[in-house]
């Protein structure tokens, strides 16, 4: 499909594109002086055919082209829905010649992405991610900040999504050309390049997609062939009530074989010329449903779910080691289920509870309102057998943007920097990282960047500078998830055991281990409550000195924190509430105002 450039052999360019209800198709173009009549494209020879080709010995890579339409009387032009560059002022395509896995930069040796269990995901907007002082950011700037974000301890990269949109600045959820890179990020060269420099960094990267709607601004597939009915948007659309989403009445028709191929196609691209290491899909539930949520089956689109179905289960033969994200954010189980159970296929998906939750707790204004009885549940997640189905975050861009805004400036607004707002985002934060499931930070979270997220304005690194101390806090923290150092595996393990809730003392405790024992078993306790608790009493799975590999209220993190360190806890038989969730040892330790601490014991020597 698209234009495809012949080899060496064959010279010039075939081009191929799906019109089902046009009269005529002409292609037009620099290599024909964009003239109307001049190389016309024929249905292909299959009774009933939709599709329209031919091959043009004078195009070439670099020639700009569109396709010219007759249809009812009526002659449209159109921009090629699977043209891999496409520039403006007119949105003409572009031929390229560097189509494939074979044009790409080869991955360095030995680079696998990361397993689920070890993943630390950075989402991150390229057009913000400035750091030259330009006004907009580019794939060349990320690459510049790889050795930032390796030394943080990140090792993936969530790009918000990086096909054509209208204009120069955009989140990317208005994709007007799926196949085609934004240009003014640097293109498909600068994509590739990213990707290889990242994997040079032991760096995986993720790309964000969006099949829940089209556009809705400037899409030229919008009545492509010049057929729509009941005011819809023609044959890549739904054209009843089904077209309806929150963007938009350009829902795709997922029904169609041919519009399930385009998104199949596009989907298998960004792995196939660009090597990303997965994919994560925006807002799925508009996807498998109308409304985009559970509990209306009336609205329930069964050719969405076979879409998702489908793709998901090509990926997973073709390329099982690449992620399959959802942003579904119901916590529909069916979602991470095989294809071959009944499934949708994917490996993850968003867990809005989690976010929800934890968000409430550090953000709210007064300590009685924090409910622990939620946290708990949302820490424990859905079991151990699904530990790592669910990414969880406190910051993402829906969370810090349309009325929300970074975790530290809901804390303190107009004074994200004082040391409260920091405490508390940190507390929150400590959870996403020793809590089961796949963490997830969003750019400028590390170093406490307050405001909202807004694509007219550029990270602010001069803020990393200030609050080098925050930087400090996520780097050891994680250090600690990723089990950096070997003392704290249980970290990376599926089991979870949340045995302290104490909801008016505002006191919360956790048990992760993998096989458990001494450089595995890991104690997490949080302080949600504005005082110092001394003598606190809490269970330990095992006996000995335990030893605070972490302390958020460390003074060389910031935020006012405590001046002088806290000592090992030695844990002896228990006698206390907590030996009754089957934790045999107890010991007492020192609890400062909103802070989260995380112990372990050293493994065995030798």
């Amino acid at each position: 499909m698209g234009a495809v450039p012949g080899d060496d052999e064959t010279h010039g360019v075939s081009f191929r594109v799906w019109a089902p209800h046009a009269e005529r198709v002409f292609v037009i173009g620099s290599f024909n002086d964009w003239a109307p009549w001049r190389t016309p494209l024929a249905r292909d020879p299959e009774p009933g055919s939709a599709y329209w080709s031919a091959e043009v010995d004078g195009a070439q890579p670099g020639d700009r082209y569109r396709y010219l339409i007759h249809h009812a009387g009526e002659q449209v032009i159109r921009t090629d829905p699977y043209a891999r560059a496409v520039v403006d002022p007119h949105d003409d395509g572009v031929i390229v010649d560097d189509l494939g896995a074979a044009a790409r930069p080869a991955a360095p040796d030995g680079y696998t992405p990361p397993a689920a269990d070890e993943l630390i995901i950075y989402e991150l907007h390229v057009g913000t991610f400035a750091v030259n002082g330009g006004p907009g950011g580019t794939f060349a700037d990320v690459i510049g900040k790889l050795p930032y974000l390796q030394h943080l301890g990140v090792n993936a990269i969530e790009l918000m999504p990086v096909a054509g949109f209208p204009g120069e600045r955009s989140w990317g959820y208005n994709p007007a050309h799926l196949f085609a890179v934004a240009g003014s990020y640097g293109g498909r060269q600068g994509l590739k390049a990213l990707v290889a420099a990242a994997h040079a960094h032991g760096i995986a990267v993720f790309v964000d997609v969006v099949y829940n709607h089209f556009g809705p601004d400037r899409l030229s597939l919008w009545r492509f062939d010049g057929w729509h009915e009941n005011g819809g948007g023609g044959i890549y659309f739904y054209n009843d009530w089904r077209s309806a989403t929150p963007w938009g009445h350009t829902r795709p028709d997922y029904g169609r074989p041919a519009v399930r191929r385009f998104i199949r196609d596009n989907a298998l691209m960004w792995l196939e010329e660009f090597d990303v290491d997965g994919l994560r899909w925006d807002a799925t539930s508009f996807i498998r449903n109308a409304h985009g949520h559970d509990g209306d089956r009336g609205a329930d689109i069964a050719e969405g779910w076979q879409l998702l179905q489908e793709i998901n289960g090509e990926m997973g033969a073709r390329f099982p080691r690449r992620l399959r994200i959802a942003e579904d954010m119901q916590r529909n189980g069916w979602l991470v289920k095989d294809t071959a159970d009944g499934g949708a296929g994917f490996n993850a998906q968003w867990d809005a509870s989690f976010v929800h939750t934890v968000r409430g707790a550090v953000i709210g204004a007064y300590d009685e309102t924090r409910d622990l009885q939620a946290v708990a549940a949302a820490i424990g997640g859905s079991g151990a057998a699904h530990a790592w189905q669910r990414v969880i975050f406190t910051e993402s861009h829906d969370e810090v943007a349309n009325g929300k805004a970074r975790v530290p400036e809901e804390i303190a607004p107009g004074d994200a920097d004082n040391a409260f707002a920091h405490k508390r985002a940190m507390l929150g934060a400590g959870l996403v990282f020793t809590a089961p499931g796949i963490p997830m930070l969003f750019q400028g979270q590390e170093f406490a960047a307050g405001g909202w997220f807004d694509d007219r304005f550029r990270l602010s690194w001069d803020t990393a500078s200030v609050n080098q101390g925050v930087v400090r806090f996520y780097r050891d923290l994680i250090r600690l998830r990723r089990n950096g150092g070997g003392q704290t595996a249980g970290l990376r393990g599926r089991h979870t055991n949340v045995y302290h809730v104490d909801n008016e003392a505002k006191i919360l405790a956790y048990h992760r281990w993998r096989e458990g024992g001494p450089g595995d078993d890991v104690v997490v306790v949080a302080n949600f409550a504005n005082r110092t608790v001394r003598n606190f009493r809490l269970g330990f799975p095992r006996g000995g000195a335990w030893r605070i590999r972490l302390n958020s209220d460390w003074r060389l993190y910031g935020a006012g924190g405590g001046k002088t360190s806290l000592p090992d806890v030695a844990a002896g038989p228990a006698a206390g509430a907590d030996s009754a969730a089957g934790l045999a040892y107890e010991g007492r330790l020192t609890l400062p105002p909103y802070t989260l601490l995380i112990l372990s014991q050293p493994p065995p020597a030798g």
